[in-house]
């Protein structure tokens, strides 16, 4: 936690975390991985930070059978930036107090991730496993999951995957897919006193604004998934950021328009492309779209998968009551393990509203729950 990973500078947290790791008996290996290579992937899922590098590590718990299943555990280090609010405690104090672990990443997903470093320790010291048991630390989730791409480009051999990100204590079997766009829109400039001899960008803009909303309400109008229609808003289309014009006085020549569009599950990234091209198109035929930054596609393990009810069983025993199966609105990891027809669900602590914000914690009672299920699952694997 004091150790700053904003996306794109994630090395020394991830050698921190082998240390950590290697410290603790189990087998940390780190990878500078091929940023070239990876960008020429068809699967390449895109990148919004600026990076010279990709840094990976797994630690290892090796099994007594080399023959056996494997199973993985994947999380994420790099986080989103602090921002400009200010904190109550300094962002990368990684204070404990009142119960709680305080800084950015603290549920987001560092803490899950030490529940599992812990867990897999905790396994070794109880005897280990027939099978090998592999926690990925990767780098570039926020931004697409890119370290996860790479990370299943060395080693994809797992009969199934298990993501502490923060799930609310229930598990996610179902996640949406998130792209982000750009759009152009231009106009034709004249002094604002003789307007109408120009063309306003702005006034263009509202009229893909409402295509867009309506776009919105189809993506989520008769939604198949169970578990995403259980969801208030299950595909959220968001425009979140828009520039115009250069000056106060002038009919503004052009606007640009930043967001990302939901995918929902059980369809390509590039159906929702031409959906919302097209829906673009028809509000402003002048009108350019280009897609940038992340990609995340939709992914699914179905709730009556063995992996899905062994993982619902171990939280249940752990908590003491039945542990709901989800879907969750978010882009995640654990579609490039579904893709890769590796079952793959995903279970951690509340708090999920704290992730991104000022002032991220997380209970450490929490942390210790998900730890003690991992280990649950683990035992309970059938390697």
């Amino acid at each position: 936690m004091r150790v700053p990973s904003v996306t794109g500078n994630e090395r020394a947290v991830l050698e921190r975390f082998a240390g950590l790791a290697r410290a603790r008996g189990l087998v940390a290996r780190t990878r500078v991985h091929d940023l070239s290579a990876l960008r020429a992937e068809p699967a390449y899922p895109g990148e919004e930070a600026a990076r010279s590098e990709l840094f990976g590590v797994t630690a290892v718990l090796r099994g007594r059978n080399a023959d056996a299943r494997r199973l993985c555990l994947n999380g994420h280090l790099d986080v989103v930036a602090p921002g400009t609010e200010q904190w109550a405690r300094d962002p990368w104090s990684g204070e404990l107090a009142d119960g709680r672990l305080h800084g950015r990443g603290a549920a987001d997903m560092k803490g899950g991730v030490a529940a599992a470093l812990h867990a897999l320790v905790a396994v070794g010291a109880a005897g280990g496993t027939d099978g090998d048991v592999v926690l990925q630390a990767v780098a570039s989730e926020e931004d697409g999951g890119l370290g996860t791409l790479a990370a299943l480009r060395d080693d994809a051999a797992f009969g199934a995957c298990l993501i502490p990100e923060p799930t609310g204590f229930a598990v996610a079997c179902a996640q949406a897919g998130a792209l982000t766009f750009k759009g152009k829109i231009p106009g034709v400039s004249a002094h604002a006193a003789a307007r109408l001899e120009g063309v306003s960008a702005i006034d263009r803009y509202v009229a893909v604004h409402v295509a867009l909303a309506d776009l919105e309400r189809e993506l989520n109008t008769g939604v198949a998934h169970p578990l995403m229609r259980a969801l208030e808003l299950p595909y959220p289309l968001s425009v979140g950021r828009i520039t115009a014009g250069l000056w106060s006085s002038t009919v503004p020549d052009h606007l640009v328009f930043e967001g990302r569009v939901g995918v929902p599950v059980g369809v390509t990234p590039d159906a929702i492309r031409e959906r919302f091209e097209g829906a673009v198109r028809a509000a402003c035929p002048e009108a350019t779209v280009t897609w940038t930054g992340g990609r995340f596609g939709p992914g699914e393990t179905a709730i009556h998968h063995p992996f899905t009810q062994l993982v619902m069983a171990a939280a249940s025993d752990e908590l003491g009551r039945p542990v709901a199966p989800v879907g969750v609105p978010y882009g995640a990891d654990m579609r490039l393990f579904c893709e890769r027809g590796i079952p793959c669900v995903m279970f951690g602590t509340p708090g999920l509203e704290r992730a991104h914000a000022v002032d991220e914690h997380v209970e450490l009672s929490h942390l210790l729950s998900v730890a003690r299920a991992l280990v649950r699952v683990i035992a309970r694997f059938e390697f």
